[in-house]
């Protein structure tokens, strides 16, 4: 019993870092596709492709951490948050769960897609701008959409259930409870094609919600889920 208590004290260690990584790709991510290359006010494919071709280092970087890093530290976390909670709603964590490995598997995707597709075009432009520009148009959307700039469905629902867990069993304090349901529900709204820029507002939370969540999770052991580990290891004994 003691080595498996270790075992998930080490786990929902991981979990912790995992999620200020999270937090941390986050501030780097806004200031650097908002400021620094203002991806999203490019307007026209030329804009974007010239934007493309004159930053292609540093967005493949930027896309490597905030996105394709950042989906596989999220399984991290996910599966941390399923062990501290599995206890209290089996039935709603195993679905969170499900749903957070499908965002962390849409966000390395989108990742992927996006660094190579940059790759490929900024090689085309040197020959063939007009065709570049047209093969920008078609990979674009598609790293785009799993990405979450559609909306932020896969998140935002599973923060919100995640969120409804730690609220509803006191696994974690109520504020951040709360915290997370309205983060979750901007997710969410932000689907609805007129309430796209919530999604900024859910990004803007969702720092501080990875942060508290990080911090919690590295100092503070789960204590009743380690109970309830060594109740079931009594049972198989």
């Amino acid at each position: 019993m003691e080595r498996l208590a270790h075992h998930d004290a080490n786990g929902q260690k991981a979990g912790g870092v995992a999620a200020l990584y999270l937090a941390l790709a986050y501030l780097a991510a806004m200031p650097y596709f908002l400021v620094v290359v203002d991806y999203p006010g490019a307007t026209t494919v030329a804009d974007k492709l010239a934007l493309v071709v004159g930053n292609y280092q540093s967005m493949y970087a930027m896309y490597l951490v905030t996105y394709v890093f950042f989906g596989i530290v999220l399984g991290v976390l996910v599966f941390a948050l399923y062990d501290r909670l599995r206890a209290f709603a089996p039935a709603t964590v195993r679905v969170a769960t499900a749903i957070g490995l499908l965002w962390s598997f849409a966000l390395v995707t989108s990742g992927m897609v996006f660094n190579y597709g940059m790759t490929t075009i900024v090689t085309l432009a040197k020959t063939d701008l007009a065709q570049a520009q047209a093969v920008w148009q078609t990979i674009e959307p598609i790293a785009q959409g799993l990405g979450g700039a559609g909306g932020e469905v896969l998140g935002g629902l599973w923060v919100l259930l995640v969120s409804w867990v730690a609220l509803r069993s006191g696994a974690l304090s109520k504020a951040f409870g709360w915290l997370g349901m309205a983060v979750g529900t901007m997710g969410l709204v932000s689907i609805v094609p007129p309430l796209h820029e919530v999604a900024y507002a859910f990004g803007l939370l969702q720092i501080v919600w990875f942060v508290w969540l990080g911090v919690t999770m590295t100092t503070k052991p789960a204590a009743a889920e380690a109970g309830w580990i060594a109740s079931a290891s009594a049972v198989e004994l």
